[in-house]
């Protein structure tokens, strides 16, 4: 029955609206980090710099922790 109640509209909306406001937190602190380091992101992934992906995949991490700790409260 527990299970049931989790998928009501209301829930599944709610879900929603805190996905997308994650996902725009991601992206909003992505630009920070992109603006604040003195390396093109962009121009150095097109050159494969595995090292460069390795370094924003753990960024993109740490803050989809930091941003679903806050949002969850």
């Amino acid at each position: 029955m527990e299970a049931l109640r989790a998928l009501s509209p209301g829930i599944l909306l709610v879900s929603l609206i805190y996905a997308v406001l994650g996902m725009i937190f991601l992206m909003v602190a992505y630009k920070v980090f992109d603006i604040v380091n003195a390396l093109e992101f962009t121009k150095e992934l097109e050159k494969n710099n595995q090292a460069l992906g390795t370094v924003i995949a753990g960024f993109f991490i740490a803050m989809a922790i930091i941003i679903a700790a806050a949002i969850h409260g």
